[in-house]
């Protein structure tokens, strides 16, 4: 008889998206056959400290902000998420005050499945991790996975690939300390309003404001400011959301493409999560050239940061003039069924546990590679 998988799923991090990554890992762990896994839960909470076992998840999700999890969710895992034993991992190596990669991740791993959202897990860290390990994981690696994470460093690898990209700054929350007069006026003299402000490390919209006037852009700054030193300022028009999805390595294929209408004025953290009042169109009412279009800059966006695994593209179609520009690359999107880079290769007829048996292959395949 074949050997079952041992899948290591690491959720939770010290992100702001530690909620998010909670949800997307019930859903994940839910959904591999348990006649090809063995399922590893490894928990990482916001404090830092590893727990595996299967309990790690109750314990994250009772520890969890409840304003931060979607009712749905909520309600939902109080049936089929339940209290078990959990092992405490985390050690120190002895003088070094480091930890020790041997104890965080137990033995027998056959592949890691990250499913962490945000800094110290989808910026390249965790992915560090596992190379040190020598262990195949799910998705970017170390490089790609940091250059996605930075919206700035994203920027100019989409700029250097000749991308289409909105025009945009980016401004050190020391600067703005500084001098937040002069920083303001450098922003208005090189952008118009609406412009959004973001952390440049982090995702889910979580820091994430529009501005539209000299006051709102001060508020937003020091938002953005309370998630990274690096905050990126952006240009804003009337737009659609479309996005894509993308799956593959070295010959990475793109979804059908979908859009998003937000339930708010734009798509932020309660428009995604918590209102369930956004509507999603698979495949997004665009025209076949613009279809092909999207798909072909989905793909050069992957490659341009060297994306291995999976991403969904995110794109601004302006609502004049219907020229696409490219906004971000998401290296570990959210990742439940209803999630849009499911649910758009769920219309391309990948149904959800085939698509993570697809990615747990890759991840086997890319490290023989």
């Amino acid at each position: 008889m074949k050997k079952q998988r041992t899948v290591a799923v690491l959720f939770g991090g010290q992100s702001g998206e530690h909620e998010v990554s909670l949800v997307s890992a019930h859903a994940v762990m839910k959904a591999l056959d348990p006649e090809k896994y063995d399922v590893l839960p490894i928990g990482i909470r916001k404090d830092g400290r590893w727990l595996a076992g299967p309990g790690a998840h109750a314990a994250l999700v009772a520890e969890a902000n409840p304003i931060m999890l979607p009712t749905s969710f909520i309600s939902a895992s109080e049936s089929d998420v339940t209290p078990g034993p959990v092992a405490h991992l985390t050690s120190m190596v002895p003088d070094s005050g480091m930890p020790s990669v041997a104890r965080l991740l137990p033995p027998g791993i056959d592949v890691v499945f990250p499913v962490l959202h945000g800094p110290k897990g989808e910026d390249g860290t965790i992915q560090g991790l596992l190379e040190l390990a020598a262990l195949p994981y799910v998705g970017c690696g170390v490089a790609a996975s940091a250059v996605g994470m930075d919206k700035a460093l994203m920027k100019a690898a989409f700029a250097a690939a000749d991308l289409p990209l909105l025009p945009w700054l980016l401004v050190r929350r020391r600067d703005f300390d500084r001098a937040p007069s002069e920083v303001c006026e450098r922003i208005e003299a090189a952008l118009d309003y609406p412009v959004f402000v973001k952390p440049a490390n982090m995702g889910s919209s979580v820091g994430v404001s529009k501005a539209t006037n000299r006051a709102s852009l001060r508020t937003a700054l020091v938002e953005a400011g309370r998630y990274d030193q690096r905050i990126v300022v952006e240009q804003g028009i009337a737009a659609r959301e479309i996005e894509v999805s993308i799956l593959g390595n070295e010959d990475p294929l793109a979804s059908t493409p979908g859009e998003i209408v937000p339930s708010g004025e734009w798509y932020d953290y309660e428009a995604k999560y918590i209102d369930d009042a956004s509507k999603t169109y698979i495949p997004a009412p665009i025209d076949h050239a613009q279809t092909a279009r999207v798909q072909e800059l989905a793909i050069k966006a992957f490659q341009a940061i060297d994306g291995a695994g999976l991403a969904r593209v995110d794109f601004l179609l302006d609502k004049q003039s219907g020229e696409l520009w490219l906004n971000e690359v998401n290296t570990m999107p959210g990742f439940t069924p209803i999630s849009m880079y499911a649910k758009m290769w769920s219309a391309d007829g990948l149904a959800y546990p085939t698509l993570l048996d697809r990615l747990i292959e890759l991840a086997l395949s890319r490290t023989k590679e």
